[in-house]
């Protein structure tokens, strides 16, 4: 019943869950002004949120492949090919 939870990737991070709130948040806010006056300053703080949100992934996403990477050439090494 109810809203069906968003289940993320097991390779983002806690800190990058925050950026990714931190993002929606300041893009509701962009979306709930009633005048285009403060629009640009809103915007670029939330181009810089998005910036910052997005190099964490990749850097999230890169770790997370490296160790897949580690784990299958020890893996490869012990003869464990299963």
């Amino acid at each position: 019943m109810g809203l069906k939870k968003h289940h993320y990737k097991e390779w983002i991070s806690i800190e990058t869950l925050d950026k990714i709130k931190e993002r929606k948040n300041k893009k509701t806010a962009i979306n709930n002004r009633w005048t285009r006056a403060g629009d640009f300053k809103a915007y670029t703080v939330y181009t810089e949120a998005d910036k910052q949100m997005t190099k964490s992934i990749r850097a999230d996403k890169q770790k997370y492949v490296e160790e897949l990477v580690t784990t299958v050439e020890k893996a490869a090494r012990e003869g464990n090919m299963k």
